[in-house]
């Protein structure tokens, strides 16, 4: 049985979709329970049973009371996938501290309550596998994105000592480091400064073929090294070209990335909000980002449109 966590939308609901396809139940978790029951057919459509566990998982005690209700429906707990979160793009002058801690309940503790209370479980059922989703954010700082970056550095160094000490229980943990995908949530994303440049750039990056990955390839890799309890999981060619050069030469990156800073549109500062109360976008910039507003459509990104806590 694989516990899939943030799975009513996006890359959560394309990984729990792979592993119900692959013959194991899901206990499926998001915060809305509209966007669960959204997601649900799909999910049962693979034969699998589904069980679904509205929950705000930055709480510590609804996360330990989702791995018990997991354990509880299905008698054993095999696959864990912490692939919760929120994004804010937006440049620093329209942020706060507030921002920083939102990212960090969404992302930090969303993994950390719920991987933890299932441990024990796992080693009493004589082992299984722990999949962390993290991102190229996560071991590259990314400007317009600083608590995204905070939140996931902070998952990446959780998920990588978590693993140095939970193989002797038999229990594998996979550090997943993805880049752009197509995934369709830029619509959710949390965006701010001159909100509506900010978007255009945001979603124009996640609709190029040659910067971005279909989610749905994405998803069955997660899976594949995820069950074959491999250490890491680098999905994208950027993102791997990224984080070797940022290991050889991080000051180099730094400084080449905040060039790039200045590329991007001149900070606002406004505070973020969901991409999809912004203004409808122009046409041609329609047209540039065809791409991830279908992956919107199949990946269930309207139908949970959970606003900011």
């Amino acid at each position: 049985m694989a516990l899939v966590l943030g799975a009513s939308r996006g890359l959560g609901f394309l990984v729990a979709r792979e592993l119900g396809r692959r013959g194991h139940d899901l206990a499926v978790v998001a915060r809305s329970p509209e966007g669960l029951e959204a997601a649900r057919g799909d999910l049962e459509a693979t034969g699998a049973r589904v069980v679904t566990l509205p929950a705000d998982l930055a709480s510590r005690p609804a996360a330990e009371s989702v791995v018990e209700a997991a354990d509880r429906s299905f008698g054993r707990l095999d696959v864990v996938v912490a692939n919760a979160g929120i994004i804010q793009v937006a440049p620093l002058r329209a942020l706060d501290a507030q921002d920083l801690a939102d990212a960090h309940d969404a992302i930090f503790w969303s993994a950390v309550y719920p991987v933890l209370a299932a441990i024990p479980v796992l080693r009493r059922g004589g082992g299984g596998h722990v999949v962390v989703i993290t991102s190229i954010g996560g071991k590259v700082p990314t400007p317009r994105l600083l608590p995204y970056t905070a939140a996931k550095f902070a998952t990446v160094g959780f998920a990588e000592a978590l693993r140095t000490e939970a193989g002797r229980d038999g229990v594998t943990v996979t550090t997943v480091v993805p880049g752009l995908m197509r995934t369709g949530s830029t619509r959710n994303a949390l965006v701010g400064g001159d909100r509506e440049a900010e978007l255009r750039w945001f979603t124009a990056l996640a609709s190029l073929p040659l910067l971005s990955m279909d989610a749905g390839a994405a998803a069955r890799r997660i899976v594949a090294g995820g069950l074959a309890g491999r250490p890491e999981v680098v999905l994208t060619p950027a993102a791997k070209v990224g984080l070797r050069v940022h290991g050889l030469a991080p000051g180099l990156t730094q400084r080449a990335l905040t060039l790039l800073d200045r590329l991007l549109p001149a900070p606002g500062d406004d505070p973020p909000q969901p991409g999809h109360t912004l203004p409808e976008q122009p046409w041609w910039q329609r047209l540039l980002t065809t791409l991830d507003r279908r992956a919107a459509v199949r990946h269930h990104e309207l139908d949970d449109e959970t606003p900011r806590r």
